[in-house]
């Protein structure tokens, strides 16, 4: 029995490798990507629905120094897709990766980071240039995510690598809560508020998805993605990738969408409501019940 398994196991193992060998019919499948990553920002111009930091990104890519920057808004505005996109239309592909430091509330986030990994590599001289001709600014930028989660110390020591090393170096710090952010740091930036993205503007973008991926749906279904994401862009295409796959070839409707993002129908609220002010108590407790099988 015992070398027939094993007979079996080196069977299925030569089988894996044949599949895996270069040059048979096999083709690499193409890795599925979060369609939030997918259809992020690949320049400033397809930044929606914040004029004034877009203008201020458009003059520093002509050429016009950068200042410090603080984004500060809900989730799902597009601050962190914005300063992204800036940095690629900057540096380019090539230079990207030695002139852009990212950190993100998920890296350690202490006055030691600050002290050692931010610092080191504002200190960094910037050099070369771009392949493609274009004009390469002289200095580099550390994106700070989700700033408002760094502890006090941490941001007091960041102050002063702000100060010392402005020649070669700009920051750009991303946060929900501007009041976290302490005032010496608020002071050496220049502050944009985004703001929630308008109905009109996500209903585009999630249309123009729905074109590229080929789904079906209907009207009803848009508008409850947009009722329930509330300004979130992010959540509003998660949440249409999530019905996409839930229905499969199938048209994404309201229900889908109401079942996915787990809200309560607004119908079945209103029925509440009416139990409430025509029944008596055991009249909405039967209500409460039914509604909930």
């Amino acid at each position: 029995m015992q070398a027939f398994l094993k007979g079996t196991s080196v069977q299925s193992s030569k089988l894996q490798k044949d599949k895996g060998a270069p040059g048979t019919s096999t083709e690499k499948r193409v890795r599925p990507v979060p369609w939030v990553e997918k259809y992020r920002p690949k320049c400033v111009d397809e930044v929606a629905f914040q004029d004034e930091v877009v203008a201020v990104l458009k003059k520093s890519l002509e050429g016009a120094d950068l200042p410090n920057l603080l984004f500060y808004g809900p989730p799902g505005t597009g601050k962190t897709s914005t300063i992204l996109a800036a940095s690629r239309e900057l540096f380019g592909p090539q230079l990207y990766k030695q002139r852009v430091l990212e950190l993100n509330a998920s890296d350690e986030r202490g006055i030691q980071v600050v002290r050692h990994k931010v610092k080191n590599f504002a200190q960094l001289t910037v050099a070369g240039t771009r392949t493609d001709g274009k004009r390469c600014p002289p200095f580099k930028i550390i994106i700070l995510d989700e700033a408002d989660s760094m502890t006090g110390p941490a941001q007091a020591a960041l102050r002063r690598t702000m100060e010392k090393e402005s020649r070669t170096t700009r920051f750009c710090l991303i946060c929900n809560y501007v009041s976290r952010i302490i005032e010496p740091l608020t002071s050496r930036c220049s502050k944009f508020r985004f703001k929630p993205l308008a109905n009109w503007i996500q209903e585009e973008r999630l249309l123009e998805i729905c074109s590229k991926e080929n789904l079906k749906y209907s009207k009803e279904g848009i508008a409850a993605l947009v009722k329930v994401s509330e300004g979130d862009l992010r959540k509003a295409i998660t949440f249409l990738q999530s019905a996409a796959r839930l229905v499969v070839d199938q048209e994404i409707t309201e229900k889908t969408i109401v079942e996915i993002a787990g809200v309560v129908p607004s119908k079945m609220i209103d029925n509440l409501l009416q139990t409430c002010f025509k029944g008596t108590f055991e009249k909405v407790q039967i209500a409460i019940k039914v509604n909930t099988v």
